[in-house]
């Protein structure tokens, strides 16, 4: 899988104006909490073939929302780090692995195409391998938190991409 999906992005982008869709530039519609019917992108990954099926079904309006990696997901998980209830190697594993990705800040992590048909929400979703392994980290760190501790970290659903 590519490290990050920039040249992706472009070519979606590319493709909806071509194929006339109107674009609404959504964030991220994983993180509403809803119910979703997703497209499957481990045997199906071309977009085209997600989007020849809203245009079946008559539609021409997708959501569209490209995630970028930054320092700022990087600092609040590590700050929700410091609270998590882990041994102090594992909080400095941890600590490496985050600090390892670095290197993709900037880059698109995840790309987003849905459309509203009969109530639902169709979904189309790819993310980078890294971003996966960023997932991973987030559950490990979530799942050490005190039981006391509210905020979440989520990854789609919680505070590092909501507002991207």
């Amino acid at each position: 899988m590519r490290p990050n999906l920039d040249s992706l992005t472009e070519e979606i982008q590319q493709y909806l104006a071509a194929e006339q869709f109107i674009v609404f530039r959504s964030l991220s519609r994983a993180a509403d909490g809803q119910a979703f019917v997703y497209w499957d992108t481990g045997r199906h990954p071309d977009y085209k073939a997600f989007l020849d099926c809203a245009q079946q079904l008559g539609l021409r309006l997708m959501h569209f929302h490209a995630r970028e990696f930054s320092q700022a997901h990087r600092e609040e998980a590590l700050d929700q780090l410091e609270d998590a209830d882990l041994p102090r190697e594992e909080k400095r594993t941890l600590a490496r692995r985050i600090e390892e990705l670095a290197i993709y800040e900037g880059f698109t992590c995840a790309v987003e195409l849905s459309f509203d048909y009969e109530g639902r929400i169709y979904l189309f979703e790819i993310q980078t391998e890294w971003y996966e392994e960023w997932h991973d980290i987030l559950d490990e760190i979530e799942a050490a938190m005190p039981d006391d501790f509210s905020p979440g970290l989520g990854g789609a659903g919680g505070s590092y991409y909501s507002n991207n």
